[in-house]
This record gives structure tokens, sequence and C-alpha cells, in this order.
């Protein structure tokens, strides 16, 4: 096993299976330009053969399936349920929702538990402003299948000081009325907005959406896992929610995360723009592919940040944020 000098190893997986996205969210692109797949992006087969060799070689318990946006991908249909075959403790889905309808029966029939939705607005028109495509109903539509089908469906938000400040309470009464997990989710200083004003105009933090949610109920921070990014909240006899709060609250000294991109790169750390290429390694047989992915591994666990994020120009869209 591989582990730091702060004890850390990698236990989640992020698997991108493509970089392209259906939505041009605007804190994830600066120009409205949907993002396309990335140059050699790896087949299903290689991807799950890079799976479990990262099981075999590191460790990994849990596994999130990401994109760019990953229902959009030709590769779901024969990933998805091919994944829940190998020995790991956990998988999830992270999706904007927009194919959630298309989608439903084979995720279903797959056997997955849970599900994370983006979802930063119940404003159809604000919706639009802020993911640049898409349609705010077959969002709620997919939520509810995803439901119906007994899957536990988390809820991710941004929240954006310019653009949708005014939607945490209304999201927050949706989430509790469905007892879905909603999770708000400090942006990140990543990619164009590294550089600039548009970070510091649009943050909103920990403290604000805390105060902001006080005006209405009363809640107390609960227990969450000692490497979760979240931290939680309950508000009695209505439900829970969550803030990942990377900047107020940074959660880099207990981080177990490692991404793979949909072309073939591990990446250690968000706050590091260092990849380490893998594609080489897929192509050997097993005991020398673990080899050679073990150094990678150890490469790409020193890419950490000790104390808290630092931010990269890194788009996350492309590693599996």
């Amino acid at each position: 096993m591989i582990v730091d000098a702060h004890g850390r190893r990698f236990r989640n997986l992020r698997v991108s299976l493509t970089a392209a996205c259906n939505y041009a969210c605007t804190y994830c692109v600066p120009n409205g330009r949907r993002l396309q797949p990335a140059v050699a992006e790896l087949s299903a087969e290689e991807l799950l053969r890079a799976v479990r060799l990262l099981i075999e070689s590191a460790g990994i318990e849990k596994l999130r399936i990401t994109g760019g946006e990953p229902l959009l991908s030709a590769k779901f249909d024969a990933f998805l349920p091919a994944v829940m075959q190998l020995p790991l403790n956990d998988v999830s889905v992270t999706t904007n929702g927009q194919l959630l309808p298309r989608k439903a029966e084979l995720i279903a029939a797959a056997g997955l538990k849970r599900i994370n939705v983006s979802l930063d607005t119940l404003n159809p028109l604000r919706f639009r402003a802020i993911a640049r495509s898409g349609d705010l109903a077959t969002v709620l539509e997919g939520i509810e299948l995803m439901r119906d089908a007994g899957l536990k469906v988390k809820v991710n938000m941004v929240p954006l000081k310019s653009a949708n400040v005014d939607q945490i309470l209304p999201m927050l009464e949706y989430c509790l009325e469905r007892n879905i997990e909603l999770r708000f989710i400090e942006l990140m200083n990543m990619g164009h907005l590294k550089h600039g004003s548009a970070y510091g105009r649009d943050f909103f933090g920990m403290d604000d959406i805390l105060a902001l949610i006080g005006r209405r109920y009363e809640f107390a921070r609960t227990d969450a896992a000692y490497d979760s990014t979240s931290v939680r909240y309950e508000i009695p006899n209505r439900g829970v929610f969550g803030i990942i709060a990377n900047e107020s609250e940074p959660f880099c000294a207990s981080c177990t995360r490692l991404r793979l991109s949909s072309n073939g790169y591990l990446y250690g750390c968000l706050s590091s723009s260092k990849r380490h290429a893998i594609v080489d390694a897929l192509q050997l047989p097993d005991d020398q592919a673990r080899t050679v992915l073990q150094n990678r591994l150890m490469g790409a666990l020193a890419d950490k940040q000790t104390l808290q994020f630092k931010g990269e120009v890194t788009v996350m869209k492309f590693i599996g944020g």
C-alpha cells in the first residue's frame, strides 16, 4: 500500500469517461463553448482495465464516474454495468442530469445505489443563464426517476454572488422535502477563474451560506467520514445539508482522492497541474503494469497539498471534477 508522510493514501478514484460536456457553465468555461472530447480518449475496455489495476495497485475502495458529462459518453452504457462487478465498496455517478431520463433504466438495472446531480437553481431562466444549455424540467424529471428507482440522490450547487445566491433557500427546501442531501460547493479558484476578478466577485463562502440558512432554520454540525470533503449539518426533523468548503475549511490534509482522465492521466491533486501518464502501462501484462502504476501513484500522491487548496489553471471538468 502506498502511503505518504501524512498518512494519506488513495482510497477514492474518480474516472472521467470523457472531457466532453453538453453544458458550458459560467464557472467552468470562459467563452460559452461546450467542452469537447480530449485527444485519444481511452475506450471503455481500457478504462475498466485501468480501474482494475488501480484497485490492485493502490487499494482503491470507492469509485465515482464523472466527466465532462459521463452520460454523454457512448462508453457509459458498457462501463457502468462492468464496473459494478469490480471489488469496490461503493460506486457512484456525478452528472448534470440532462440525459438522466434516457439512462434511468440502464442505471437502475446496473444496481447503482447513489447518484449526484449538479443543479445550481430552480429558476428556468437562471438555469439557462448559468449552464448556457439544457432544460431545467428535464433535470428535475431525471432526479425523480432516480428517486423512484430507489437511488440515494445528492444535489450539488455552486453558489455564485452574481447569479444564484437567492436560490440557496429554495434549493434547500426542495431537497429537504425529497430527503435529498444538498451540498453547496464553494467556487473553486481553477481554470479561467485563476486569473482575473471573476473568482473574487462571485465567491460565496461557508460563513455566508450558513448565515443565510440560519435566517430560516436552526441547524447543528454533525459527523462526516474522516476523509469527507463535505462539512455536514443537520436540521432537526427535516434533514441534512453539506458544504464542500475547499477555501473556508480545507480538507487537503485528509484527502484520499485520485483522478483518472479520459485520455489516461492520473492526477493526485486538483491544486497541481502535474499529471502521470498510464497509457504505456496498459500495454503491459498485469504484473508489469502494476509495478509501473505503483511508481506513477507515488508521484501522484506526492503532488497533494499539505494544508489547503491553492488553485490551478487546470480546467476541473477535464479531469473528473
